[in-house]
């Protein structure tokens, strides 16, 4: 049964223009030089402690991808020791105990899986997984981080979606790097959805 205290959220970082990644999957544009003298400074105290506050992840075959070639490049893991949930049918090298990976519905994997063993849900990619969660009415909330770029052409945050979804503005945060972080509560769809093909077809992303 799922957790009736526990949180879906939907997070990503994106242009100015709905984008998420270029075309064919680079993130280069995320270290921008852009400087707002009025916005807060993100302090990494205060960063570590709210992260400590996620319980696990969720992400596409991609974002997990381009992970692990952050990670290769000596950035390091991002998600830390944090249960970390692949949704994809691909066969991904696994390199830590951590990552788990899924294919199937994700109505059931949300609400009979990670609902009733986590507090904390966080999506973080792709498009596709994004847009599945809200169609499916799985989002309570969602975070988005708006960068000071425009890139013209990628793969924007949310795919795939056929009908409205309402939104209520619970924050605003502007930055000292430019970037705008917005969180949106869920309301619901506005009209019904057409029904969606099962994820397990549509994970990799």
């Amino acid at each position: 049964m799922a957790n009736t205290d526990s949180r879906v959220t939907i997070h990503m970082a994106a242009s100015l223009d709905g984008f998420i990644a270029r075309k064919d999957g680079r993130v280069d544009w995320l270290e921008t030089s852009d400087e707002f003298a009025d916005g807060e400074a993100l302090d990494p105290a205060f960063v570590e402690t709210f992260l400590k506050t996620i319980d696990c992840y969720v992400m596409g075959s991609r974002t997990y991808e381009t992970a692990l070639s952050f990670e290769a490049k000596g950035f390091g893991w991002s998600y830390g020791d944090k249960p970390t949930f692949v949704l994809t049918s691909r066969d991904l090298p696994r390199i830590r105990d951590t990552v788990k990976f899924y294919s199937g519905d994700l109505v059931q994997f949300v609400n009979g899986h990670l609902r009733p063993a986590f507090r904390t849900i966080w999506f973080v990619g792709g498009g596709v997984v994004s847009g599945e969660c809200l169609r499916r009415g799985l989002a309570d909330e969602v975070r988005y981080s708006i960068l000071p770029i425009l890139i013209g052409d990628g793969i924007p945050f949310f795919e795939e979606l056929d009908s409205d979804i309402l939104l209520h503005l619970a924050e605003v945060k502007a930055y000292k790097s430019g970037m705008v972080g917005l969180c949106y509560q869920v309301r619901g769809h506005r009209g019904e959805p057409r029904n969606a093909e099962d994820l397990s077809l549509q994970v990799d992303t």
